[in-house]
């Protein structure tokens, strides 16, 4: 007669016991992943109490009832609720004793991992006795709660040090980084890694030499990481040591995050209170700044972006069906084409790649795997894996495999009849296929036009580089049918993009914002004021790089291009500053070229201002950025001055784009910049900015520079004069 029973503890926790094991699988009900909230600490909690009742529960094995997520974290929703410090730091106690009681269990429990286990999950698997994970690729590992302004709030910056090693748990909670099974247990975060056929089996087993004694819950535990004992005794397992570490983790995040994220400096201040004071220490001062973060500014705005994202990716950007793409074709086998190329193979999807001879097909499929290569060199794929993806990319210089494609898009020289052409062609010799241009600045009308059925054809805007990139924004032309738009979007997800989905029009959304952005930049140029004293500037408020080296990066020629669409279509208001049109117009390539407004090594870093580049803009010299030169007269505008000149406009534009109805959303306006333009993700996006600085102080601002330089490139409009009423 077999002893085995079965339960339901919570509506969100099954239990299965036999042969003095537990099994109890967690199965949060109407999520698609499960997550830590109010629901999970009563599931855990009737979980335990049930154990601690029955003696004969000897020991407990946690599943997902979720198919390809363990624990994903905590449930973000908890945080609309943090209003003061003493609201996120209670939230963290709470979660904190959470974890404790999986700790202190008297009946050993063994966490059975199949898919994520990010956040509150990895800190409730850190105080299992045992994990057992599977080697799918689903299945990841992260404490990625830097990338929301906050730090670990249920004890991971106290357990993950003590398990896998100081600097090893520092470069997971400093950055966020996920880890993939093989990783996991070469740094001791898990203690097996198994098929998921066996996952069940393996922990069972397990669970019962706990059981038995046969096994010690930290029998395993390789506190210096991948890096070796010896580093360890060096530098970890001495206060002198980790002095050292501290110093140097510090210096890397001031530098990196240049003040404007608190979150990785309060982690090191906290790792580093657990290892001085010891664990309730840490956990009390883990649990006072979890609060501070969460009720920050900085939380609340990546937080923000956090919803936004989410809320996208279930936007199917159109009220039709999409089609499934099953092949795609792309024309263009250049550095953007083979981009698009590459990021669909790793997505399974077999790819065609056109140009207009053989030997740049070759260059093109030359590009795509070197593409591809880059994972295995960070041990993201397996040489099998790579293989196979850089088998699904096929090239040819006629229209041999196009006939099946469900998308084909276009990656050609940005200039109209080229692109009308391949269009054309595209047209006849994919009949069933939905058109997409990778224009950047080309309004998705007039390369319609040329075409039989127009509503085929979308924009989808690409970034470069395109495997890096995380935006994408589909353009509905006037004429674009729901179920392309639909496709365009649906395929842009399958990719891993953000997509937002933008009207048609002159430089679209990302690239009309940037413009008043970059062409400021040129009228400050213009007034002689440095070069890298404006990229400084911007950098310090928060860009990852200067508007300057910006058009170093994208390429003078294509930012040239840019700058020209959009002037011509609006005039004055957005027309490039004559010494900026000169530098743009004067062959420089940038960054890929060696030379630009910065000079570059023969590696392609950057070395200083070229300082030829004034005599280029016509600019005879160069004053300081702020205060009063040596002779007392007036040395150019301040930091701040720079700052409001260039990106008041661009907050003005954003307004503008909404009202025109070019963007469909504030929502879709903060994301399209932040991850579009590296607007800074801190400060929420356009609009989430001048919520925080107010639109009278924008329109004030505005007002005075339009009266001090003339023009009509200040000049609020009438969406954002009327949001101060």
């Amino acid at each position: 007669m077999s002893d085995r029973t079965s339960e339901q503890v919570h509506p969100a926790l099954a239990l299965e016991i036999a042969g003095g094991v537990a099994v109890a699988t967690f199965d949060l009900p109407g999520s698609a992943v499960n997550v830590l909230g109010a629901a999970a600490a009563e599931a855990f909690g009737a979980l335990l109490d049930r154990v601690d009742r029955d003696p004969s529960v000897r020991a407990v094995v946690l599943l997902s009832g979720k198919p390809d997520a363990w624990i994903a974290g905590a449930d973000i929703e908890q945080f609309a609720h943090v209003r003061e410090a003493g609201d996120g730091e209670a939230l963290s106690r709470q979660g904190q004793a959470l974890v404790d009681r999986v700790e202190r269990s008297r009946a050993p429990v063994v966490a059975a991992i199949h898919g994520a286990a990010l956040g509150g999950g990895l800190e409730v698997a850190l105080a299992c006795a045992w994990r057992v994970a599977t080697d799918h690729p689903k299945t990841t590992f992260a404490l990625p709660e830097v990338q929301l302004g906050l730090i670990p709030g249920m004890g991971g910056t106290q357990r993950l040090p003590r398990r896998v090693g100081l600097q090893t748990a520092l470069d997971m909670i400093l950055t966020g980084r996920t880890l993939r099974g093989r990783k996991a247990l070469a740094i001791g975060l898990i203690d097996d890694l198994v098929h998921p056929a066996v996952l069940r089996e393996v922990a069972l087993r397990r669970a019962r030499e706990l059981a038995e004694g046969a096994r010690a819950p930290a029998e395993k535990p390789r506190r210096h990481g991948a890096g070796g004992a010896l580093r360890g005794i060096v530098l970890e397992d001495n206060a002198l040591g980790r002095t050292v570490v501290f110093s140097k983790a510090r210096e890397g995040v001031t530098r990196k995050t240049r003040g404007h994220f608190p979150a990785p400096l309060a982690a090191l201040d906290v790792v580093h209170e657990g290892y001085a004071r010891g664990l309730e220490a840490g956990l009390r001062e883990e649990a006072r700044r979890f609060g501070e973060l969460a009720a920050g500014p900085v939380s609340r705005e990546l937080v923000y972006l956090f919803h936004a994202t989410t809320a996208l990716k279930k936007d199917p950007g159109a009220d039709a069906a999409a089609r499934p793409v099953r092949a795609l074709g792309v024309i263009g086998g250049g550095f953007m084409g083979a981009g698009i190329a590459a990021v669909a193979a790793r997505q399974g999807t077999p790819v065609r790649l056109k140009d207009a001879d053989l030997p740049r097909v070759a260059q093109g499929l030359d590009t795509v795997r070197g593409i591809l290569a880059e994972a295995l060199a960070r041990k993201r794929v397996t040489r099998p894996e790579l293989a196979q993806q850089q088998a699904l990319v096929t090239g040819t210089a006629d229209d041999t495999g196009f006939r099946h494609a469900d998308l084909v898009i276009e990656a050609v020289f940005e200039d109209l009849a080229v692109k009308r052409r391949v269009l054309n062609a595209a047209e006849r010799v994919a009949p069933s296929a939905v058109l997409a241009s990778n224009t950047s600045t080309i309004p998705i009308g007039r390369l319609a036009d040329g075409l039989e059925d127009p509503t085929r054809l979308v924009g989808m805007h690409f970034f470069s580089p395109v495997q890096k990139m995380p935006l994408l924004e589909v353009v509905e032309g006037t004429r674009s049918s729901p179920e392309s738009v639909a496709t365009a979007v649906a395929y842009a997800k399958r990719l891993g993009k953000t997509a937002i989905v933008v009207r048609d029009g002159p430089g679209f959304y990302v690239n009309r914002i940037l413009a008043p952005y970059l062409n400021e930049a040129g009228w400050l140029l213009e007034e002689g004021v440095a070069v890298d004293a404006v990229d400084q500037a911007l950098v310090k408020w928060g860009f990852p790089v200067g508007p300057f080296q910006l058009m170093d990066e994208v390429g003078l020629e294509v930012a040239a291009r840019a700058g020209a669409v959009v002037g011509d279509a609006f005039g004055a208001r957005l027309a490039p500053a004559p010494a900026l049109r000169r530098v743009l117009e004067s062959g420089r390539p940038g960054r890929k070229g060696k030379v630009g407004f910065y000079a570059y090594d023969a590696d392609g870093a950057r070395r200083g201002v070229d300082a030829s580049v004034y005599a280029v803009a016509g600019v005879p010299a160069t004053r300081a950025p702020a205060g009063r030169a040596e002779d007392g007269t007036p040395a150019g505008p301040t930091a701040a001055e720079i700052v409001e000149r260039t990106v008041y406009p661009m907050l003005d534009e954003a307004v503008r784009c909404l009202a025109e109805g070019i963007v469909r959303s504030r929502r879709d306006g903060d994301v399209g910049a932040v991850f579009g333009i590296g607007y800074p993700p801190f400060r929420g996006g356009p609009f989430r900015t001048l919520d925080a600085l107010g639109a009278e102080t924008v329109v004030r601002a505005l007002q005075v520079y339009a009266a001090r330089h003339g023009g009509g490139r200040f000049a609020p409009s009438e969406g954002l004069r009327e949001m101060t009423d």
